[in-house]
């Protein structure tokens, strides 16, 4: 195309199936490869330690640096997640706990996962029935508007699956009960869907362009719950969900790592406008692109599990020409990591992905 595109003209076209001036690109970051690829532009880097010991404005030092690069790299977005104000919980060495009631605990990286809830019982639902977001869970996401103001916001906010088995304090827990009182999972469902289309209404107020929804919906052989059970106790709240994204006037991608073919229809069902991330070995892209053709976006699939880690530059520059050639042309295409750029990821090979995105994906694509 002859026109260069803004940011935002070049991700909504590509969410609206059609071609940009070039392949847009972005990533989620975390606060160690923030700190690592920073490094690499500038001099006054803050010492790596958990995000939980962070002070708010340590984070905003963190933001300055991450649009740094990302302005050098020409980054399209950035993602930007919902907060739900964790707290350490006194007494304890890796515990911490949000306003909604959930414990986590916390790796030697940083990154958290629940092991305890509010719901232990269905009579403790009646204490969520004041489940609200909270102006302090979206002040990052005015920090980062009013910072920088250009770029394209992802607004990530969990799935109804994800905060159902939140709150119950595990995965394996909401699994169990699938079978064992499945009138408590549709009230948690219900209850999760509520609270996500709140958060999403005030996400959109603040100025998020697209709302990601995230959560894992299986591993690398197959889905964590049966076809059945994914249409019964999800894919309805979903079409609440989307349906209400596309009231709002922004699209809704979905995350979900893993191998989704088993209810890939079904998910695709509800309408989201694009799916990520397409994890290599568990879903080719190509094969997807294919298959999603005129209904979805796709958003990946650069390999963060080997290939950023162990490869070479060159290795990496080789891997996103490739992909290029064979997903972008037509549009409907965005380049991301197969998840994230994690603390594994060399800072030398991310840098490399991102400059291969911009030398190979000017419109048309050459073949």
């Amino acid at each position: 195309m002859e026109m260069k595109m803004n940011h935002r003209e070049r991700i909504m076209s590509v969410l609206n199936l059609k071609e940009p001036d070039r392949v847009p690109y972005f990533d989620y970051f975390d606060i160690e490869s923030v700190i690592k690829i920073g490094r690499l532009f500038q001099q006054d880097i803050p010492d790596l330690k958990l995000g939980i010991d962070y002070s708010r404005d340590e984070i905003y030092r963190l933001y300055e640096i991450q649009f740094a690069f990302m302005e050098v790299l020409e980054m399209d977005a950035m993602y930007q997640g919902f907060s739900s104000g964790e707290e350490r919980i006194p007494g304890t060495k890796d515990l911490i706990r949000d306003r909604y009631g959930v414990v986590y605990q916390m790796s030697p990286h940083g990154e958290s996962f629940a092991v305890d809830g509010p719901v232990h019982h269905p009579s403790d639902l009646k204490n969520l029935s004041g489940l609200e977001p909270q102006d302090a869970d979206f002040q990052l996401l005015e920090y980062a508007q009013k910072t920088e103001p250009n770029l394209f916001y992802f607004f990530g906010m969990g799935d109804t699956f994800k905060w159902s088995w939140r709150l119950l304090g595990g995965m394996e827990k909401l699994l169990i009960l699938y079978i064992d009182n499945p009138k408590l999972c549709l009230d948690l469902a219900r209850m999760a869907t509520d609270f996500l289309i709140k958060i999403m209404d005030t996400a959109v107020a603040k100025g998020a362009d697209a709302i990601f929804m995230d959560g894992d919906l299986a591993d690398n052989r197959t889905t964590y719950m049966s076809p059945d059970h994914y249409r019964k106790f999800i894919q309805p709240f979903y079409h609440e969900i989307v349906a209400n994204a596309h009231e709002q006037g922004v699209p809704i991608c979905k995350h979900t790592d893993g191998n989704m073919w088993p209810i890939l229809d079904d998910m695709m069902d509800s309408g989201f406008d694009g799916f990520h991330p397409f994890e290599p070995g568990p879903m080719d892209i190509v094969e997807a692109k294919k298959y999603l053709q005129s209904k979805a976006c796709v958003l990946g699939n650069i390999d963060c599990g080997k290939l950023l880690l162990f490869g070479t530059e060159d290795d990496v520059d080789t891997a996103v020409k490739d992909t290029i050639q064979k997903v972008a042309p037509g549009g409907g295409y965005i380049l991301t990591s197969s998840n994230s750029i994690h603390p594994g990821c060399k800072a030398e090979n991310v840098i490399a992905m991102f400059k291969a995105a911009k030398n190979y994906g000017t419109y048309p694509i050459q073949l």
